[in-house]
């Protein structure tokens, strides 16, 4: 089994009742929300969709429940991304291109915060042959979203900066707009260096409003608690020596393993 058929299984996603794109994005695209993070073995994930089936159908293209996501993420110099969430700053903010493996899907997209701290994510689709690039077209998106956020940042100072791949799951609850993200197989490259998060755990994300979500008091009941992690802070901290990041290592150092890695950055093939 690949990594992707074998996550779905070990979730048992194959119970959920199916949503298209159409049906999911009609529903809940939520380009403006809330974002809550939390690190559960793969049993209790397990558990949550279990408990989830009634309320939730699950993203389902044309039979396949998972998508193998690529994200490379662009920083300046300084890393001025990695800080301004590592510091907590209130004008935090992320460019990164993201393909969809097996979509050959491809998409420039900058994340924002809001002034109450909401998640604001713009994308431009652009072609998957420009993944892990920020040709003339993205530079002028990402400069307009940027300077309209008041952040002064151009994408002319911007440069790869790390990759992220992982499996995703996606559930939606399509009566009330909020969406659940199952994430594993999630690896981070920096270099010739890797971070991995341990096969046993899943990464979850709940996208909804201000007020926590049903998926967010389950995920309380099976002991859940919600972290502040960031894929691309993790790996930038895991791998990048003397970067101030004690709080990011405290909470990776049990769930992630590092090693010298094969895969160069921004490499266009699939982590199916």
């Amino acid at each position: 089994m690949t990594s992707a058929s074998s996550f779905a299984a070990g979730l048992g996603l194959a119970a959920l009742r199916g949503a298209t794109l159409a049906e999911v994005d009609a529903a809940a695209a939520l380009q403006h929300r809330t974002d809550r993070k939390y690190l559960l073995p793969l049993d209790r994930a397990r558990d949550l969709v279990a408990r989830l089936a009634d309320s939730h159908r699950v993203l389902d293209l044309s039979g396949r429940r998972t998508t193998s996501y690529l994200s490379t993420y662009f920083d300046t110099e300084q890393l001025g991304a990695w800080r301004a969430h590592v510091q907590r700053r209130r004008r935090r903010w992320k460019v990164r291109t993201r393909l969809y493996a097996e979509d050959g899907l491809c998409r420039v997209e900058v994340k924002t915060k809001d002034g109450r701290g909401a998640t604001v994510k713009h994308a431009l689709k652009v072609p998957a042959t420009a993944y892990g690039e920020l040709g003339a077209q993205a530079a002028e998106f990402i400069d307009e979203v940027l300077a309209a956020s008041g952040i002064l940042v151009t994408a002319k100072e911007l440069a790869p900066a790390a990759e992220v791949r992982y499996v995703r799951a996606a559930l939606a609850d399509l009566d009330h707009g909020t969406r659940v993200t199952l994430d594993g197989a999630l690896t981070c490259y920096h270099g010739d260096r890797t971070a991995a998060l341990d096969p046993g755990h899943v990464l979850i994300e709940t996208k909804g409003g201000v007020r926590p979500a049903p998926a967010d008091r389950l995920l309380l009941n099976l002991g859940g608690r919600s972290v502040s992690l960031s894929k691309y802070v993790v790996g930038r901290s895991l791998l990048t020596p003397g970067l101030p990041d004690n709080d990011v290592r405290r909470l990776a150092r049990t769930h992630f393993t590092t090693g010298a890695g094969t895969v160069p950055l921004c490499e266009r093939t699939s982590a199916a």
